[in-house]
């Protein structure tokens, strides 16, 4: 039998991957020891990935009712962290959200068959940038087509994917769902006091005192934090001047005047029977209840097409749009956008991974490392 030559489309490429990992530092916390001399240990792995990208078509999945003929709604699924990047992983590609949302959007918009569309959503939010870029697709494909699109907030749909469901014509929580989180995070770190154990100086060479805004080797000067909460509270505005809108919120309870104040837009989550009394979504329901919400609108009978007995997810043709090369078998079926193992070195320490820059996130973040 002969050996792969490592030549061919589908054939596993074999690399060697170099990284630096700040053992030392991590070491050193752990014992409580001081070192004189900072230690750099470098480790070498043999990595075999998967094929380069994901470049696998959009297609239609029928997930209930009869076969995908004729008119039928298509469930778009948005899951993980908002992100403008492929999630990549150890032995594993995976998706970037912003470009596979644009994609499924682009593939119901182009069938005319797909009468309406449910977006389901299971996020914490991400950038704020990623949010905006996702939600104005969104904007477009309803402009652009007229069809009704209906959200589907499952068990978190907060910051900026709620942000994303406000672009919809209604939506619909869960019982369980926890939404909200209408606030704007900045995460960045003071590794001063920690480097010093070590006997670690900063010393960039820069030009432009504010260059190195947010730098974690020094602490923040009281100037560069007014500069950075002036871009927060700036990018909470826009948020929350949409939802205001979006949602049709009066001045008493987008303000917050008769409870707590700015109760909405202080950050906080809530559960679903909350956020609707408060106006953040229409109704309380599942993923069936969205379905049948969503050809309702499109004019369908709840029966499905040709009428009978059984419910509109029974009966109407309802499709996922998915990679080709990802099947699904529900209307529960997700497109993964985080690889297997997400890093060579198991332990994340905030503001060590100079691969990610910070950023300004419409996200729920209860956890500093959760990207």
């Amino acid at each position: 039998m002969r050996k792969p030559t490592g030549q061919g489309r589908g054939t596993m490429i074999r690399k060697t991957a170099l990284r630096t990992v700040p053992l030392a530092i991590l070491a050193g916390s752990l014992v409580g020891c001081q070192l004189p001399q900072p230690i750099d240990v470098r480790t070498r792995v043999i990595v075999e990935p998967s094929p380069v990208k994901d470049v696998s078509p959009i297609v239609e999945m029928p997930v209930a009712g009869r076969p995908a003929c004729g008119p039928r709604v298509a469930i778009i699924d948005v899951d993980g962290v908002l992100a403008n990047e492929n999630r990549t992983g150890l032995m594993s590609q995976g998706a970037n959200p912003v470009d596979l949302f644009r994609a499924k959007l682009g593939y119901a918009a182009g069938r005319p068959e797909i009468v309406a569309v449910v977006v389901r959503i299971h996020s914490p939010g991400g950038g704020v940038t990623a949010s905006d870029i996702m939600r104005r697709d969104l904007e477009r494909f309803r402009e652009a087509t007229g069809r009704p699109v209906v959200a589907c907030l499952m068990d978190v749909a907060a910051g900026g994917a709620y942000y994303l469901a406000t672009a919809t014509d209604l939506i619909v929580a869960h019982p369980t769902t926890v939404t909200g989180g209408l606030g704007v995070i900045l995460n960045l770190y003071n590794l001063e006091d920690m480097m010093a154990q070590f006997n670690l100086v900063g010393t960039p060479i820069k030009a432009g005192d504010q260059i190195d805004l947010g730098t974690p080797i020094r602490r923040l000067p009281e100037e560069s934090r007014e500069l950075l909460q002036s871009m927060a509270d700036e990018l909470h505005g826009r948020f929350r001047e949409t939802i205001i809108r979006e949602r049709r919120l009066n001045e008493s309870v987008s303000s917050g005047s008769e409870e707590d104040p700015d109760v909405l837009f202080d950050g906080r989550v809530m559960l679903a029977a909350e956020a609707q009394r408060r106006g953040l979504v229409d109704s309380i329901g599942y993923l069936d209840d969205a379905i049948e919400l969503a050809a309702s609108q499109a004019g369908l009978s709840r029966a499905g097409p040709g009428g009978g007995r059984g419910s509109a997810v029974e009966r109407l043709p309802t499709v996922m749009l998915h990679p080709q090369r990802d099947p699904v078998q529900s209307l529960y079926g997700i497109s993964p956008n985080r690889g297997i193992q997400g890093d060579l070195f198991p332990i994340d320490v905030p503001g060590l991974n100079r691969e990610r820059l910070p950023t300004f996130l419409f996200m729920w973040q209860p956890d500093p490392s959760l990207r």
